[in-house]
């Protein structure tokens, strides 16, 4: 029986110990914006939101250099009956929030809290 809860309890140390360095690094985020933007920067930011998305979306060359939060809605689809649709889309828009974190800059998907560092990018804390 002894042996059994041992093995249970060597099981189990790995995920307590990932768990605390997790909550310990995300304590160390702060919000951050874009500086210095420039097209590779912009390319990575691009790159990772469309793969997080899995879709092709439309950035602002100044996504991310005034706030921290990149909000993104859909677009109402279009169809050959109705080619401009109007109306309301009243789904949830898609939020992103930048930190920095020592000297990297992490996307958080606001949605599961997902992060993605965003490689040749330069930001500093709001």
């Amino acid at each position: 029986m002894r042996s059994i809860v041992k093995l249970i309890v060597a099981a189990c140390v790995p995920f307590v110990v990932a768990a605390c360095q997790t909550v310990a690094t995300a304590a160390e985020d702060k919000h951050a914006r874009i500086v210095n933007a420039d097209d590779a920067s912009r390319a990575a930011l691009q790159t990772t939101v469309n793969d997080i998305l899995n879709t092709q979306v439309l950035l602002a060359d100044d996504a991310l250099t005034d706030s921290s939060l990149l909000v993104i809605e859909r677009n109402p689809p279009r169809t050959l009956q109705n080619p401009n649709p109007r109306g309301l889309i009243m789904e949830t828009p898609i939020q992103f929030r930048l930190v920095i974190n020592g000297s990297d800059c992490i996307l958080i998907d606001e949605r599961d809290s997902a992060r993605y560092e965003l490689r040749s990018t330069a930001c500093k804390a709001e």
